[in-house]
């Protein structure tokens, strides 16, 4: 299968089935990951895989932590105020997603209940954490971010689907006592993986790319 291919088929899905994916093959699929490119070969990722009871626990408390009505507590600076065209973007990925779920947007109580499947990960029988040194700031993000495709493409490669999810970065304190997340490190993001539910609503919500002249410039 190639990359166009991958690309052209992947979007994010948001509801799994229980099935595990097999241990030798999540342990072949990250093999293959670090060969990912980072500037200086730093190489400053350093995920944290949850299956199993881990998961449930890391789970439980973070919807304990988001059901206590405390802010989010980031290790990173990730609160970004779209703007403009990028707002518009934002609002036409939710409205898909939504849609799909039929919730109408002025009910806020079943918004709030697909908002927490987020740290229930879809159901997903994995989830991995992207973590590094805070110190390494933007550029240690953007590696970690190049690594994160990377592992989304193999995962799409190998038949297993995937949601990227900033809100897995959201609420960190008890996940960093549960995984023994050391003050110096912090979790960027993560993402949940595993097989397709194929009947689950949100699974057919699809979003758009802008055209290649709107993204890209060419200098000659």
């Amino acid at each position: 299968m190639t990359v166009k291919t991958l690309l052209d088929n992947r979007y994010s899905v948001r509801g799994f089935k229980p099935d595990p994916v097999d241990p030798e093959l999540l342990k072949s699929i990250f093999t293959q990951a670090q060969m990912s490119p980072s500037n200086c070969n730093v190489q400053p990722w350093e995920p944290l895989v949850v299956s199993g009871e881990m998961r449930d626990k890391v789970s439980n408390a973070m919807l304990k932590s988001v059901m206590s009505g405390n802010p989010p507590n980031p290790k990173f600076d990730w609160v970004t105020r779209y703007q403009d065209e990028h707002r518009q973007r934002q609002f036409g990925s939710a409205n898909a997603l939504y849609s799909a779920m039929d919730i109408k947007r002025e009910d806020k109580q079943a918004r709030n209940m697909a908002m927490l499947r987020n740290w229930q990960f879809f159901d997903a029988p994995h989830a991995v954490f992207f973590t590094m040194e805070t110190y390494m700031g933007i550029m240690g993000a953007v590696d970690v971010g190049i690594y994160a495709q990377t592992l989304n493409l193999l995962f799409a490669e190998n038949g297993i689907q995937s949601c990227m999810q900033g809100a897995l970065g959201q609420f960190p304190d008890e996940v960093e006592k549960l995984l023994d997340i050391p003050d110096s490190k912090g979790i960027l993001f993560g993402m949940s993986f595993g097989y397709e539910d194929p009947d689950h609503p949100a699974n057919a919500a699809r979003t758009d790319r802008i055209e290649l002249g709107e993204a890209v410039k060419f200098f000659d």
